[in-house]
């Protein structure tokens, strides 16, 4: 009895390590199609990446401290759209570290940013993100940049 005990509750966590794995592959996948997305100019990929509501932000280090700039995803959706054919905007995301409670997630994603394979900038992307009937959606994401100290 006692083996087949420890049998099933090793199964249960077998079941439960696949599962939050599978959750934390969906969450990437969706961040990762925000990029694909910028990459490749799909407005479609760039709404479905994010909820209607969604919050973007950017912080900005100065000698008094840090601020931060807001823009809708609206406004992020059309600069990428009308960013020339010629252009190519490459976002790559160096890691994710990922944390989910239920239907809440949050990313941490360091990054180096691309034009026309010429190295831009780097820094961190923070989104949280919420699962909606229609899978994993970006909610809010704040970003730092930086010029130094990214290699």
């Amino acid at each position: 009895m006692k083996k087949c005990l420890l049998i099933l509750g090793l199964l249960v966590s077998l079941t439960t390590i696949a599962n939050a794995q599978t959750e934390e592959k969906e969450v990437e996948q969706a961040i990762a199609s925000l990029f694909e997305g910028m990459k490749t100019k799909n407005q479609e990929l760039l709404e479905g990446a994010f909820l209607e509501t969604a919050i973007m932000q950017t912080t900005i280090s100065g000698e008094n401290g840090a601020t931060v700039t807001s823009n809708t995803v609206k406004d992020f959706i059309n600069r990428i759209a009308t960013t020339p054919d010629n252009t190519i905007l490459d976002e790559r995301i160096l890691g994710y570290q990922i944390r989910i409670d239920g239907s809440m997630a949050s990313a941490w994603t360091p990054y180096e940013f691309y034009i026309n394979e010429g190295f831009s900038h780097c820094g961190v992307n923070s989104f949280q993100l919420v699962k909606t009937s229609e899978g994993w959606k970006i909610c809010y994401v704040i970003d730092t940049r930086r010029k130094e100290g990214c290699k």
